[in-house]
């Protein structure tokens, strides 16, 4: 029973887990169609989001898992692998000459931090309860550092009081996903895969927090159409009014 229970939440995380992988479909658009420039958007939730898919999928292969007994957690970071390389690369295409100089130097230090321990665990560790705990370790500072690149957008919400940036089925997703995973993690008592999403349920609600209390509200610092409209007709008056003069003197 227990075990057809994880399996069952298994499938409903990666269903989630898609969802999640695909909500960024929305934003790359934008970028692609409208903008054609990354604007303000960090690509730094997205390639630490590469390196959690990495270790997990790592983790749940035979190499590391004894045989397939994780074959969930492989399906679902293994379509995250395709859907962040894929939004990496959209994002360096578009970005400024410095931002594809902080992409391309933060992503290439993930995959060498990932193939090190892949291989530390492959070849050092010679038994899988070892090799477990090793993944286990380094892994769960990558996904840590998942929702601790979410802070970055977080800063930029209070700052420019607008979540242009942090689209809210982005949280929602985020928030439905950790909890997921965090009750497969709880039934298979493996605190890799739990512990992490006790501290993404807490983000991912002062996300959807930040969202209530700033919808609706522009970026600091950039005019609405309002103002400018407003500024134009101030300069129009101005002028009329200083041609009067001339004509009264």
């Amino acid at each position: 029973m227990g075990d057809r229970l994880r399996l069952a939440v298994g499938i409903m995380g990666n269903a989630a887990s898609l969802l999640l992988y695909t909500s960024p479909i929305l934003t790359f658009t934008r970028v692609i169609r409208e903008k054609r420039s990354t604007e303000e958007f960090s690509c730094l939730p997205y390639i630490a989001a590469l390196l959690n898919c990495l270790f997990h999928t790592w983790y749940g292969l035979p190499v590391v898992s004894r045989r397939w007994e994780s074959v969930t957690l492989i399906t679902a970071n293994g379509l995250g692998i395709i859907f962040e390389v894929s939004f990496i690369l959209i994002y360096f295409r578009f970005a400024s000459a410095r931002g594809k100089m902080k992409v391309a130097a933060t992503a290439t230090s993930v995959i060498l931090v990932f193939c090190t321990a892949a291989i530390i665990s492959a070849l050092v560790f010679h038994d899988h309860p070892h090799r477990k705990v090793f993944v286990r370790s380094v892994g769960l500072v990558a996904s840590v550092a998942v929702y601790a690149s979410q802070l970055v957008v977080v800063k930029q919400v209070i700052q420019t009081k607008s979540v242009e940036y942090m689209p809210f089925h982005l949280s929602l997703l985020t928030f439905l996903v950790s909890s997921i995973w965090l009750a497969y993690g709880l039934l298979g008592h493996d605190l890799f895969l739990a512990s992490p999403n006790l501290v993404g349920i807490p983000l991912s609600i002062f996300q959807l927090v930040l969202y209530r209390k700033y919808r609706g509200g522009q970026i600091m610092g950039e005019p609405n159409e309002c103002d400018l409209e407003q500024n134009d007709q101030e300069k129009s008056n101005q002028v009329m009014l200083a041609t009067n003069n001339n004509i009264s003197g």
